[in-house]
């Protein structure tokens, strides 16, 4: 009996030293922890690695989609974005930016050369790679480039997301947006069903793990809204909900307010949420799920949702488990943070994200007092701006009115659809419509993004594109359809 409890004295101990031999090798020969998971634990051994799912190469797309000093608030999240990562341990060349870079040596940026995103904040822009720049900002280059297909690329870096089955992708975009389309300083606009349509053919080539997407606009959610599937192994938050605007902040008169000789908003209140509640937290203890409620509890402005948005999640859930270092990476200066959000609880000042635009004009015409001439032009650009959406709102209500008539036009062009269904039916149809409009009323604008609904239920009725164009001669005829184009406006110092 002596004999048998040395045995299995003896066979214990083998079994113990082999188990830490193994780990001890393992971590000696595979820094990428996943390894282990082949090897067999002890009952009472607890298992709490934060690294067991990392393989692959982390890649990220970052896109702002807009132009002008007055939008200096969406290159500034994105340079913010970049920084993150980089830090986080992404290489620059797993990193593809777009950005119009219009701001840094804007002749009305008051630091030549430098961007922030808070108003204490520290540089964003040192060391961005301008990958797609200016006329290069495109959808078609951006699809090109999450596809990975470098012979669809026109310009800029040629840097594309040419990733493996094992690859994990990070997608963020901020600029406006409206009803099924996010802007770009480049026509055409980015369409949620041709978007849609990347996301199943990046998933069909095998090109990636799992995707993770963060999307800053208005009426973000409408992009997903029915039409995101739940197979494709990617995950989706969006600022706002299919119906409601996303918000600018730290802006000038705002508490905190940007250094006095600053006249634009710095950020966005998703944006500066998530990269905040990111830098602010150990990336490999906090989940994907952690930080959207998080951020969902501060981009509602704390439930004040006349000041505040409803943060939104489409497609696969089952991601919100994994850690966020896995899509960000991890700064070692973190390690010591707290795993998960909750001291973050200042309400935040914020302003309509197309409204940003008449605080940022608004603010120029006030710091002209000692050059009138320049205060005049300045009026003159604010009258303008007020005067073309009039024109737009006008218009687009008079079109309904001739289309359904005049008890039935608001209520059809308004009319919301019940959740999980898409906004259009016929994605072509809407592109159509929206072409029809600008060729005889002019230019959307940011603006006037927000009546995309509008032509989404005209095509919804089954009116024809003739109907379309008759009624928008006649609601617009003679007007300057070059008006306010955003290429034909700027704002000089």
């Amino acid at each position: 009996m002596a004999l048998d409890r040395s045995k299995t004295t003896w066979y214990s101990l083998v079994w113990v030293l082999l188990v830490v031999l193994t780990r001890v090798h393992g971590a000696a020969a595979r820094p990428n922890r996943r390894d282990w998971d082949s090897v067999i634990r002890l009952p009472t051994e607890p298992v709490d690695d934060p690294d067991a799912d990392e393989v692959g190469t982390r890649w990220a797309v970052l896109v702002a989609g807009s132009s002008g000093y007055g939008n200096y608030r969406h290159q500034a999240d994105v340079c913010h974005a970049y920084q993150l990562l980089v830090n986080g341990g992404l290489k620059e060349e797993n990193i593809v930016v777009f950005m119009y870079d219009d701001i840094a040596t804007n002749d009305l940026n008051p630091r030549p050369g430098i961007i922030i995103n808070h108003p204490q904040g520290q540089d964003v822009y040192a060391g961005v790679p301008k990958d797609y720049t200016g006329e290069e900002v495109t959808s078609q280059n951006l699809f090109a480039v999450i596809l990975g297909d470098k012979s669809k690329v026109r310009g800029g870096s040629g840097k594309v997301i040419n990733s493996k089955p094992e690859d994990r992708i990070f997608i963020y975009y901020s600029d406006h947006g409206g009803p099924g389309v996010l802007g770009m300083p480049n026509m055409p606009y980015l369409y949620a069903m041709d978007f849609i349509d990347v996301l199943k053919k990046k998933h069909a080539s095998g090109g990636y793990r799992e995707m993770v997407i963060y999307v800053e606009a208005c009426e973000s959610g409408s992009m997903f809204e029915g039409i995101m599937p739940k197979d494709l192994n990617i995950y989706v938050t969006t600022a706002s909900n299919a119906q409601e605007n996303s918000w600018g902040t730290y802006c000038p008169g705002m508490d905190p307010s940007p250094p006095p000789e600053y006249i634009t908003c710095l950020g966005d209140l998703y944006s500066v949420a998530w990269m905040e509640d990111s830098e602010s937290h150990n990336l490999k203890r906090e989940s994907v799920k952690q930080q959207y409620h998080s951020v969902k509890k501060r981009t509602s402005n704390f439930n004040n949702y006349a000041m505040g948005s409803h943060v939104m999640q489409y497609g696969d859930t089952n991601i919100t488990g994994e850690k966020l270092y896995l899509y960000q990476g991890f700064d070692p200066a973190t390690v010591n943070f707290p795993p998960h959000n909750g001291e973050l609880e200042t309400k935040m000042e914020v302003v309509n994200q197309r409204d940003a635009e008449l605080v940022f004009m608004w603010q120029m015409y006030q710091r002209s007092n000692h050059h009138p001439e320049k205060k005049t032009d300045i009026l003159k650009q604010i009258a303008e701006t007020v005067k073309h959406r009039k024109h737009l709102d006008g218009s687009v209500e008079l079109i309904g009115v001739l289309l359904f008539g005049p008890g039935k036009g608001s209520s059809v062009l308004q009319s919301v659809r019940d959740p999980g269904l898409p906004l259009v039916d016929d994605w072509t149809c809407l592109k159509s419509m929206v072409r029809v409009f600008e060729t005889h009323c002019g230019s959307l604008t940011q603006y006037g993004m927000k009546h995309m609904r509008a032509f989404a239920n005209i095509c919804n009725s089954g009116i024809s594109e003739a109907s379309m164009e008759e009624a928008s001669v006649a609601a617009c005829g003679g007007y300057d359809s070059g008006l306010l184009h955003p290429s034909n406006r700027g704002y000089s110092a």
